[in-house]
């Protein structure tokens, strides 16, 4: 049996506190000393292969980066049998891929941990690191609000697990067609996690210690740009909608940006912004996350 880490929600809350504490601890134990990881990529990357890269060599381990069309998971061999030869080489398989079912299926094999570097219903590492970064600023989160700004997407889902899970009230304002779905929020309830929404910005901003947003289009949505563009255009994030934000407000970002779009380049590279120390935060996100999942979190499966 081997415990994977697909959702936020895989944690306890006491799990989740517990993995922060191994983010912030400058000497892990070298849980991948003399071992490799394999870091399976159907989807381009920056922060994620990188910041996975930096954390297993941290951790004493090997990395090793895999194109998706070189491994063909479902069209060189099924996606049971890669994970199961990828076993016997590396203590640990992290994918970021298309379909959120392909994580599960290599997750029910049962033959090493798998870890989510992004599908699309969710990104959990991102998460972490914005919590890291939430953490921070404002240490205990309980009573602290956040709003997220535009499109209900892989990356609000789990980040109002992760701040919700630690105390957060959770805020969002995007057009109507663009918010979670009722499986979404029925998931967040199960674990003490209730969104509000709100249909203008300013609404959702109003007195929030964090204004968060994303991207309008995805990778594998460029087809609905424009759409899209024009379905979000009263969701931009600018100083007037920071100003309503608390005075002690922050603007975080997931990055990539698309500048003058879903954020003006004021906010984003202005005294509210945390991006970079959010950035940065992705790779702590990711040796804490490995510590304890090598670890601690498999001494109950």
């Amino acid at each position: 049996m081997s415990k994977s880490f697909l959702e936020v929600d895989d944690l306890t809350k006491a799990e989740l506190h517990r993995v922060l504490e191994l983010c912030r601890d400058p000497d892990p134990p070298k849980v991948l000393r003399g071992e490799g990881i394999a870091l399976i990529f159907e989807k381009p990357s920056n922060r994620t292969r990188n910041s996975m890269e930096m954390a297993a060599y941290q951790l004493g381990g090997h990395p090793v980066y895999i194109r998706g069309e070189e491994i063909g998971l479902d069209e060189r061999e099924s996606v049971e049998d890669a994970v199961t030869t990828l076993s016997a080489y590396y203590k640990c398989i992290a994918a970021r891929v298309f379909a959120h079912k392909t994580l599960e299926r290599m997750a029910e094999t049962k033959v090493c941990p798998i870890i989510n570097l992004l599908s699309d219903t969710g990104h959990p590492m991102q998460a972490l690191a914005d919590v890291i970064t939430l953490v921070e600023e404002f240490g205990d989160l309980d009573g602290k609000s956040l709003a997220f700004i535009g499109d209900g997407n892989n990356v609000f889902r789990s980040l109002a697990m992760a701040a919700g899970m630690l105390g957060a009230e959770i805020r969002f304002a995007g057009p109507s067609g663009y918010r979670l779905s009722e499986i979404d929020k029925d998931r967040l309830a199960a674990i003490g996690v209730e969104v509000k929404e709100f249909d203008f910005a300013q609404e959702a901003v109003n007195g929030v210690n964090a204004v968060y947003t994303d991207v309008w289009t995805s990778m594998g949505q460029e087809s609905e740009s424009e759409e899209r563009k024009k379905a979000f255009e009263s969701f931009t994030v600018n100083s007037d909608l920071m100003s309503v934000a608390s005075s002690d407000a922050i603007f975080l970002h997931c990055l990539p940006a698309h500048r003058g779009e879903e954020v003006t380049e004021e906010v984003l590279e202005g005294p509210m912004s945390r991006i970079w120390s959010q950035s940065e935060n992705r790779m702590h996100a990711a040796r804490g996350l490995l510590a304890w999942l090598l670890s601690e979190g498999q001494e109950n499966e």
